[in-house]
């Protein structure tokens, strides 16, 4: 799988919600997709932005395999985190 990011923003999600990371992506022919990846392993959702732009958030419309993208979304952030720490 050849996962190309295109942006990562962290939410800490207020004061009591769970943080996590939105990442924009392509990937194949699946057109531009926006991951939501919790803290927690196996956390993780996947959603075509062309179809929530059209108001599809349901589970036989826009529905991806989050945890066949959690690895490579998981080491994008990895190495987002690395290039951070050098100076």
């Amino acid at each position: 799988m050849k996962l190309k990011v295109t942006q990562i923003k962290f939410h800490r999600n207020g004061i009591t919600g769970q943080p996590f990371h939105a990442v924009r992506f392509t990937e194949g022919g699946e057109g531009e997709l926006l991951a939501i990846v919790f803290e927690a392993e196996g956390h993780v959702a996947v959603f075509n932005l062309d179809r929530l732009q059209q108001g599809d958030i349901g589970f036989d419309g826009n529905c991806w395999r989050g945890d066949v993208y959690e690895p490579h979304l998981r080491n994008a952030l990895k190495q987002l985190e690395a290039e951070r720490m050098q100076p």
